[in-house]
């Protein structure tokens, strides 16, 4: 049976969601599922806005037949050519032979390369600006490249005042019978991994995000529709959620806090971690964070990392180099583009404790990343000396967070 659910009138949303699914793109953790959102406007002209993975493929089919009524499909406008929304775009081509394909021309040559299809002949290729017409309906179309492909563009209802936004302001997290984000906990349940979302898949991304709100900004915007997780359609919850977006996407922290990174081996440096965080709470620190690296999921790491203002990596030395997920974590934060921090570091070595100054050289290629004075040593374990560096590093950690 069909899952249809309405949205406007003449607007439903097809699609489903995946709870199967443990890894999203085969490396991200999703416990909590990924919805595969896809919406059919019914109008003068039919209009299907992207189409669904794979996984929920039976689910999507059935939908849209059901959606249509036995109407033909116009246009399939292909937002996103990633998998995850198109995987089913070659079947739906085939059941609709009339359908016309509005996609920009990177997306138009992309459909080529995921499928034995030639579409040149039933594409509409649209540039920025262009519209639509489809009876009460009118589709604007600007392009949003390195959101978080190089073919993405989004498409506004300018009737409805609906940006229907791509993988823009998604989330990961199956819907689960409500599916707007008034009707859900969104803040405590849902924005989590919204920033997770955000932060590992477009975080790289920022100067391409912000055009995109620039383009978004100047249009009156009711609703948002996007291909993963809930729909906005209150003002408070799109300013709001708009805010997240220009602070991620201009690398500007979430929290005046600190985040502590610890690569432990045998606990050592772990307790100079605990000793460290304990004494920031002393001095009035809020809302700290301590993760152990080896046993925390990268993309939650790097979700911190774009959460808190001040970074501190604490690693022992591992065959003379940074303990290894310690070394995968900084270098995964210089991927994403990570910058406007302040970090302070903590290094242990037995006999040649060097990790310090090898995180100091990769934070020294990342952009606009501040590193405090003051590298705390350890030589196996904290003695009296470290203490002292301890309590000396929360004193200016401190001073800086609570400075604001």
């Amino acid at each position: 049976m069909h899952s249809v659910r309405t949205i406007t009138p003449d607007l439903l949303l097809l699609g489903g969601s995946d709870r199967q699914l443990s890894l999203f793109e085969n490396l991200y953790p999703i416990p909590r599922g990924v919805s595969y959102n896809a919406y059919l406007l019914l109008d003068e002209k039919t209009v299907l806005l992207d189409t669904a993975d794979s996984a929920v493929g039976a689910h999507f089919y059935e939908n849209l037949e059901y959606a249509l009524q036995g109407r033909p499909l116009d246009y399939v406008v292909v937002n996103h050519m990633e998998p995850d929304h198109c995987s089913t775009l070659g079947a739906v081509l085939r059941t609709h032979p009339r359908a016309q394909v509005v996609a920009s021309a990177k997306a138009i040559s992309m459909i080529g390369q995921f499928f034995d299809a030639n579409v040149t002949d039933r594409s509409l290729i649209v540039k920025e600006g262009d519209t639509l017409s489809t009876g009460r309906h009118t589709l604007t179309f600007a392009l949003a490249p390195m959101v978080h492909w190089p073919e993405v563009m989004v498409t506004y209802d300018a009737t409805d005042k609906i940006l229907f936004s791509a993988d823009a302001f998604g989330t990961f997290g199956a819907l689960n019978g409500n599916i707007f984000a008034d009707e859900v906990r969104f803040e405590s349940e849902w924005l989590p991994d919204a920033r997770r979302y955000y932060t590992n898949i477009v975080g790289k991304y920022g100067a391409q995000v912000q055009n995109l709100l620039k383009k978004a900004s100047a249009l009156d915007i009711q609703m948002i529709c996007p291909l993963h997780g809930p729909i906005w359609r209150e003002e408070a919850g799109i300013a709001w959620f708009f805010e997240k977006y220009q602070r991620w996407s201009s690398y500007t922290p979430e929290d005046r806090t600190a985040v502590i990174f610890c690569g432990s081996i045998y606990g050592n440096t772990e307790n100079a971690a605990e000793i460290l965080a304990a004494r920031l709470a002393d001095r009035g620190v809020k809302n700290l964070a301590l993760y152990d690296v080896s046993h925390t999921h990268l993309s939650d790491l790097v979700a911190e990392a774009f959460r808190c203002s001040h970074l501190v990596f604490a690693s022992a030395t591992y065959n003379a180099e940074i303990f290894t997920p310690m070394d995968t974590l900084l270098r995964d934060l210089k991927s994403h583009g990570l910058r406007n921090r302040t970090a302070a570091l903590i290094e242990n070595g037995t006999w040649a404790p060097v990790s310090g100054k090898q995180m100091a050289e990769l934070l020294g290629g990342m952009k606009d990343m501040t590193l405090l004075d003051g590298t705390v040593s350890l030589k196996s374990s904290v003695k009296e000396t470290q203490r002292q560096d301890l309590e000396t590093l929360a004193d200016a950690l401190a001073a800086n967070i609570l400075d604001s």
